[in-house]
């Protein structure tokens, strides 16, 4: 896996108000800007998604392919590919969540690996465009509850 890209943000809510929304995949259209659609195909023994199926459209990356999920409690998800797309070979990341006192500050980091060739700064860059859409349409998703 190559370089990770990683942003923050506070959010003024608590860790379990930010996982259950983070957690619940099908609603991600309505503020993830690039995820087109996102379906649970299964469920861990927690009752958090296991895996779960998107389709991503984010202009230089489209794509459908199939994350898994590790759940830690409230404080932290990460994922990774496990049914590649057409483009996407590899993605891995986290969200991390810590405590604070204006709320909980959020830690999102990626990184992507693409089946097709890419300029590492233009690679970057759609990570940290990804990264930011997220974690602004987080906020304003939790904070708007």
């Amino acid at each position: 896996m190559a370089d990770r890209t990683t942003s923050s943000i506070t959010i003024g809510a608590d860790r379990a108000s930010i996982m259950t929304v983070i957690a619940d995949f099908p609603a991600y259209p309505e503020w993830a800007g690039q995820v087109k659609s996102a379906s649970v195909l299964d469920t861990g023994a927690e009752g958090r998604p296991s895996r779960v199926r998107f389709v991503l459209d984010a202009g230089v990356i489209s794509d459908d392919y199939v994350l898994g999920y590790d759940w830690s409690n409230d404080a932290a998800v990460s994922w990774h590919v496990v049914e590649a797309g057409k483009m996407v070979s590899g993605l891995n990341g986290s969200y991390r969540l810590a405590e604070t006192a204006g709320g909980t500050e959020v830690t999102y980091e990626l990184a992507v690996d693409l089946k097709v060739p890419m300029i590492g700064m233009i690679k970057r860059k759609a990570e940290k465009v990804i990264i930011d859409t997220a974690l602004k349409g987080l906020k304003k998703r939790v904070e708007g509850r």
